[in-house]
């Protein structure tokens, strides 16, 4: 594991994020909302992660599920109110309500990142290096 900056990656967690806010502050469904967010915060995560540290893509994406799914075992016992965290932009960050569906949703959206990943790193440009 190496730390440095990937402005590409970066680039890419940036599309993301502006993908979640938009979802976050536009979309009101019982699908996209609740289903998409989940899964695209993998590739947010992964892509925020994968901006300064050089690792194996398994390893990443492990270790951004690892954080996930202990984020939403924090929602069940309630972490934000037990810090008793007011600030309302903070509180949607961290989460205030646990669900069992988010867990299939990360667990997705991390195969799905992990198959893009060896995707993009198994297409190698001309003079054999990565892309990313």
């Amino acid at each position: 594991m190496k730390f440095r900056f990937n402005f590409t990656a970066f680039l890419v967690f940036i599309i993301f994020l502006i993908i979640e806010v938009g979802i976050g502050v536009f979309i009101h469904d019982s699908f996209i909302r609740p289903w998409g967010g989940d899964f695209l915060v993998i590739f947010l995560i992964y892509y925020f992660a994968k901006t300064f540290i050089k690792t194996e893509t398994l390893y990443l994406i492990v270790a951004v599920l690892l954080f996930a799914y202990a984020v939403e075992i924090a929602q069940y016992f309630k972490i934000a109110d037990a810090l008793h965290i007011k600030n309302k932009i903070l509180r949607i960050i961290i989460g205030t309500s646990f669900s069992w569906g988010d867990l299939p949703a990360y667990s997705f959206g991390g195969i799905c990142c992990y198959l893009l990943e060896n995707r993009i790193n198994n297409h190698k440009t001309p003079d054999k290096k990565r892309i990313f």
